[in-house]
């Protein structure tokens, strides 16, 4: 089963991916709460250099407090990834994909929301 939803960019640069898979997990009610530089990252903790890798921490605080109230400890499964990452000439945006990380918690209702909260990553991955 695949675990990510992803979109390859060709004609537009990493900063301007960027910007637009923000308005995109906007649009669709998410914030983005964490942010990780990989590449700045890799490179002051190994001295390695890599091409641009980023990492959002995504969240629906609307779906989010549902998830919560049915299983208390899914948070420890937020909030969803999203990465943004330079391949060759092309940026590639991949997200976590919910139902797939939600496998190990066997409470229907929750796939439901998880489910929800696919489509929603799905269709912003589909608007950048």
């Amino acid at each position: 089963m695949p675990y990510t939803i992803n979109r390859t960019i060709a004609a537009a640069s990493f900063d301007e991916v960027d910007q637009r898979t923000r308005a995109a997990l906007a649009g669709k009610g998410f914030g983005v709460l964490t942010e990780i530089d990989v590449t700045a990252t890799m490179k002051k903790k190994l001295d390695v250099d890599m091409p641009p890798y980023r990492i959002l921490g995504a969240c629906n605080p609307q779906m989010a407090y549902q998830a919560i109230g049915m299983e208390p400890r899914v948070g420890a499964m937020l909030p969803c990834n999203v990465i943004i990452r330079q391949v060759g000439d092309a940026v590639e945006v991949s997200a976590i994909d919910p139902v797939a990380s939600m496998q190990a918690i066997g409470n229907i209702e929750l796939k439901r929301v998880a489910g929800e909260v696919r489509d929603l990553l799905a269709e912003a991955i589909a608007d950048i």
